[in-house]
């Protein structure tokens, strides 16, 4: 396929060109093609969004619990949505995991990464409500196993029962993610550090948390964290300048959800901060119960809450890099970019859209101007998934 006259944010810096582009198979090719084409004059397209962190098995309990404390909500084991996705049928599961699914395709999002709940039969369900839905779906799954502070504090090793369904889900998913470290042992989190595949944890999110760890294990909870090595954090909202440095040092980069932690009223995560100690920030929408797994939303959001506690400009192109190229820095796949060889996922927007005309500065425009209704087309490994051009 060849796409003739497109405005292109390409590459890793998102420069914006104006060229032709080839697609061979499901990957980019090389710019400057000639011969037959689709004419795309007055069209822009960017890389797919990734959306770093989700639990879209969430999607069956939008705004159901809105008051309370944090684990009230979302505790792995207390909160009330623990109790919700345990209560609900499978079908109805898989029902609304789907739809969000189709939410997210027709944002822009042409890859999630979620954090899946249930053990071996949460992963299959979510696999379920994927077969037909052609967005690329990153699995981390988890066991049900989570210890309790005397377990920790005694540095318990995990159970053989645990050990078994840790290997049932490693079989069936791309990695594990992991609720957090106060909820494992450094004797679990170093036995999960062994396992071959993508590793992620939740980790510094409340203030709340990281009292309970240094209290139980006199450690900050990044610090025990770590001990997964994990390939990267999500949420470090709270995290101390030390424990920035260790994550630059020791993993991919972070995972923000700033949306997530306003509605939680927890804070907004300083990613400005996370950036000068060399850390690599992505972006994820986190809980559908409390948050729409909307890209525009979390970028326009974090962009000008970010200048507006701060009083600092911040380019927006580094908001979309966030959204994009990073993530694909951060899976360490060849997503998020537009260039040889990387999966041709994207987006084309309509530059005449009400919206976006007259289209001064591309990247202002996406992240604080743009919506579903900009988008003409959704492209995810060389196919027309949504729309048309």
């Amino acid at each position: 396929m060849l796409l003739k006259n497109l405005d292109i944010l390409y590459g890793n810096n998102l420069k914006h060109i104006r060229d032709n582009l080839s697609i061979n198979g499901e990957k980019f090719g090389k710019l400057g093609g000639t011969g037959k084409g689709i004419d795309c004059e007055g069209l822009l397209f960017v890389p797919g969004f990734i959306n770093m962190h989700t639990h879209i098995g969430d999607s069956i309990a939008k705004d159901a619990t809105l008051s309370g404390s944090v684990d009230s909500k979302i505790h792995p084991v207390l909160g009330a949505k623990q109790r919700i996705l345990k209560n609900s049928r499978p079908e109805h599961l898989i029902s609304f995991m789907k739809n969000a699914c189709h939410s997210m395709i027709r944002k822009g999002i042409t890859t999630f990464v979620d954090f899946r709940e249930g053990g071996p039969q949460g992963i299959t369900l979510l696999q379920k409500a994927l077969q037909d839905v052609p967005i690329r779906g990153i699995i981390l799954g988890r066991v049900e196993s989570y210890q309790d502070r005397y377990q920790i504090k005694k540095n318990l090793a995990l159970s053989d029962v645990t050990k078994k369904s840790l290997n049932s889900v490693l079989k069936i998913s791309d990695g594990i993610g992991i609720s957090g470290a106060n909820e494992n042992s450094d004797s679990a989190l170093k036995y999960y550090s062994k396992t071959r595949k993508i590793r992620a944890i939740h980790s510094s999110e409340t203030k709340q948390s990281i009292a309970i760890s240094k209290k139980t294990t006199k450690k900050t909870e990044t610090e025990r964290a770590l001990l997964l090595k994990p390939h990267f954090l999500v949420h470090m909202t709270y995290a101390e300048p030390a424990d920035l440095k260790k994550a630059s040092a020791k993993t991919r980069g972070v995972v923000i959800c700033p949306r997530s932690n306003a509605a939680l009223a927890e804070g907004i995560p300083n990613f400005e901060k996370m950036t000068s100690f060399g850390c690599t920030v992505g972006i994820g929408t986190d809980n559908v119960m409390i948050n729409s797994p909307d890209m525009f939303r979390e970028m326009d959001y974090l962009w000008k809450v970010h200048m507006g506690l701060h009083q600092k400009r911040i380019d927006p192109r580094q908001i979309l890099k966030m959204a994009t190229v990073h993530g694909g820095v951060l899976l360490g796949k060849k997503i998020g970019s537009i260039q040889p060889g990387f999966f041709a996922d994207g987006i084309f927007f309509d530059m005449h859209s009400l919206d976006l005309e007259p289209m001064h500065n591309p990247y202002a425009s996406l992240v604080h101007r743009a919506g579903e209704s900009a988008i003409k087309a959704v492209m995810i490994g060389g196919k027309i998934v949504h729309g048309k051009i």
